[in-house]
């Protein structure tokens, strides 16, 4: 008797574990939708009450009043079901998140094409341009990585670590070594090996702190005397459980360097994944990645369509 086995399941796709990383931000703005548009017509109240909901979402407050707003739009005071308000809402932060769909774009022209890399403690960032780095060297590009954040030892080995898994060379000092000299060091060294892009590392610092900020101005200086149009790229690596403090983060940052571009990570096991909408709209930076897991594969470009599926409910 032959004994026949049921094949491997695929791996789950991106979508799939975006929905289910997201799946706090969505059972929260679920219960809430459920609780408001159980055979209730679409009146001031209950378009009051998604106003609110949105709100707890962390999508802000401004962003909460024009998606309402255009829920509400042709629908006043008629029946509407669960399904279609969360239908209605998916389409309207989709329309919304759309200008932030822009993946990084690595321009040729400018060899190596420098990307310089802030955020504060705890984001991801390190880990982060790993994932970025087997991205780009998976795509047959040259990488030189710069070991920029000289304040932690652990910083300097876990790019190392990187490095040698992607293939990319690793420029690194001794700790407490001067980040801006290092940046300057590891484009020199890009020329001389012809690499594509650099990607510098920087300390993970506070938005507060004066001192930090100046020493970010600094590396940004520093870069310009070899390259004055670099850094070619500024991107600033967000940890979605911060919620609202993000907006004060990408504030700060921007006052330090000028941002091209954001990163959202840990939106894994949050219920704040709405504060992705209220930056969108705030700041009209590219999303360049969104994050929701530990594994390389897990770090993706943003897509706002399957964002707004995911945070919504709607398969």
């Amino acid at each position: 008797m032959i004994k026949t086995f049921g094949q491997t399941p695929p791996p789950p796709t991106f979508f799939e574990k975006l929905k289910a990383g997201l799946s706090k931000s969505t059972g929260t703005l679920g219960e809430n939708i459920t609780g408001i548009f159980t055979k209730k017509k679409l009146d001031a109240a209950t378009l009051g009450e998604l106003e609110e909901a949105l709100i707890r979402a962390d999508m802000g407050a401004a962003q909460a009043a024009k998606i309402s707003a255009a829920v509400g739009a042709g629908r006043y005071d008629r029946e509407i079901s669960e399904g279609e308000i969360r239908s209605i809402l998916s389409d309207e932060l989709t329309k919304l998140l759309m200008p932030a769909e822009k993946p990084l774009d690595i321009d040729s022209s400018k060899k190596p094409f420098v990307i310089l890399v802030a955020g504060v403690n705890g984001t991801g960032k390190t880990t982060t341009i790993g994932k970025i780095a087997k991205r780009l060297t998976g795509q047959g590009l040259k990488l030189v990585l710069a070991a920029g954040d000289t304040f932690r030892a652990a910083a300097i080995e876990q790019l190392q670590i990187w490095g040698e898994r992607t293939g990319a060379e690793v420029i690194a000092r001794a700790a407490g070594a001067d980040a801006a000299g290092l940046a300057f060091d590891a484009i020199e060294r890009a020329r001389a090996v012809e690499a594509d892009v650099v990607l510098i590392d920087t300390a993970g610092r506070l938005q507060n702190k004066a001192g930090l900020m100046a020493e970010l101005e600094k590396i940004a200086r520093v870069i310009k005397k070899l390259d004055p149009t670099a850094p070619h790229a500024a991107l600033l690596v967000l940890d979605a459980t911060t919620g609202q403090n993000a907006i004060s983060q990408v504030e700060a940052f921007k006052a330090a360097v000028p941002l091209t571009g954001l990163v959202m990570t840990k939106l894994d096991g949050t219920a704040k994944g709405g504060i992705l909408v209220a930056l969108a709209a705030k700041f009209g930076l590219p999303i360049h990645f969104i994050g929701v897991g530990e594994g390389a594969e897990d770090l993706q470009p943003f897509v706002a369509a399957d964002f707004a599926r995911a945070l919504t409910g709607v398969s």
